[in-house]
């Protein structure tokens, strides 16, 4: 085996961070620090580094996750997305070496299971599917294949605005002139409370993180988590949370709104500013999240990101029975 492959421990951050820095497909959650920002006990870490001759190739965040009898290594569960992190020159002879070492740690360590959520193909540098590639021919299979909205950032803010639906580009014109102000805003208890109670209302669950700790978060990574806010009569009425998740991509993490403020549609003039920050901080895609759920479509979300000009790519779980 070309590639030695060891468990991650603190001593490494600086290197860890430093890798996923310059990689490839890597974004926020591949990060150390906020991988690390989960309570103590929550995950039981089994992060791997990948290297030749002291060299790092790979960075495989994971955790280790029983069910029954099943002994699984995973990407890590506090983040969205998990996977190999590589370097941009990886080559196809390399991706075979990360994959069977992996598989060889993983036996070794006593798994039974490897399952990793790979960042859609559009989050890398260079876009490459050697990877997945290398993924399949070694047994792995896709668990599920959801499809996430994703929205390129076009020449112009008006160039996007021609791709919305024609009732939302009226909404955005009637958004404003009913008074809607769109801003930066750091009222994250009004917006929490709001997004819990559409969470509530809608689909009878909580949000990921606790008002803490999405506090915590922007603290955390000030420059890269941000709160806008759509406002009426300076009152809180919509809000998207965002998270620069790497130099390309901004991710709209949370979406909400006072349902009895719908008739200002400043959901539409919202998703217009932040299209138009995008654009101004030379974002190439803003990605909306999935709207299926272990494949499954919720047709009325889907279409909603589509009346913004959005399109789906696959956001790919893949699982070996070892």
């Amino acid at each position: 085996m070309s590639l030695e492959v060891r468990i991650f421990t603190k001593a490494d951050t600086p290197a860890w961070e430093a890798f996923v820095s310059s990689a490839n497909n890597s974004t926020l959650f591949h990060e150390r620090k906020f991988l690390g920002y989960h309570p103590q006990g929550r995950f039981v870490d089994h992060s791997l580094i990948l290297e030749k001759k002291g060299q790092i190739t790979a960075l495989f965040p994971a955790v280790e996750s029983v069910d029954k009898n099943t002994r699984s290594l995973v990407s890590h569960q506090g983040s969205s997305y998990g996977g190999l992190v590589v370097d941009r020159k990886l080559s196809f002879r390399e991706s075979y070496d990360c994959v069977e070492a992996l598989i060889d740690h993983a036996r070794k360590a006593g798994f039974n299971r490897i399952q990793m959520t790979l960042p859609p193909a559009i989050y890398q540098k260079r876009v490459s599917n050697y990877l997945d590639f290398a993924l399949i021919k070694h047994g792995f299979s896709y668990k599920k294949r959801d499809v996430s909205s994703m929205l390129t950032i076009e020449n112009t803010p008006e160039k996007n605005l021609e791709y919305f639906r024609a009732s939302h580009r009226t909404a955005v014109r009637k958004a404003i002139k009913s008074g809607v102000v769109i801003r930066e805003s750091d009222a994250w208890p009004a917006f929490y409370s709001m997004l819990q109670h559409n969470l509530k209302i809608r689909h009878n669950v909580q949000p990921t993180h606790t008002l803490d700790e999405l506090i915590k978060l922007k603290k955390m990574f000030p420059g890269k988590i941000r709160l806008f806010g759509a406002f009426w009569e300076d009152k809180l009425v919509a809000g998207v949370v965002n998270f620069e998740v790497n130099q390309d991509v901004v991710l709209a993490f949370y979406i909400s709104h006072r349902e009895d403020y719908q008739h200002l549609r400043a959901v539409n003039l919202l998703f217009f500013e932040i299209i138009k920050w995008c654009h101004q901080n030379a974002f190439k895609y803003l990605d909306f999240g999935i709207f299926t759920v272990n494949m499954e479509p919720n047709f009325g979300l889907g279409r909603f990101k589509e009346n913004f000009g959005a399109s789906g790519v696959f956001r790919d779980t893949f699982e070996l029975d070892l």
